[in-house]
């Protein structure tokens, strides 16, 4: 698969539809789906983001600032991104 088409969201809160960015985007062949989701220390959510992303990486509860970051990354089919969103 040379491309792939991911769901896109810029910026979403919990509770909330996304406010930022909505749409799909299509990676090249050296880009995945990514799904961000960022927590406060005290592990509630914060945000959500989603879409294509050039050398994506799966990381747990990467430390920035005050915050815990958790990617996911899939190129499995388009919209993948959408599966792991939860």
């Amino acid at each position: 698969m040379e491309i792939i088409q991911c769901r896109m969201c810029h910026i979403q809160f919990p509770g909330e539809k996304c406010s930022r960015g909505l749409g799909v985007c299509t990676g090249d062949k050296e880009e995945s789906c990514i799904v961000g989701k960022i927590f406060n220390n005290d592990g509630s959510l914060w945000l959500t983001f989603m879409g294509c992303e050039k050398n994506c990486a799966n990381v747990n509860n990467v430390k920035w600032n005050v915050f815990l970051v958790n990617i996911r990354c899939c190129r499995s089919h388009d919209l993948c991104n959408e599966e792991i969103y939860i």
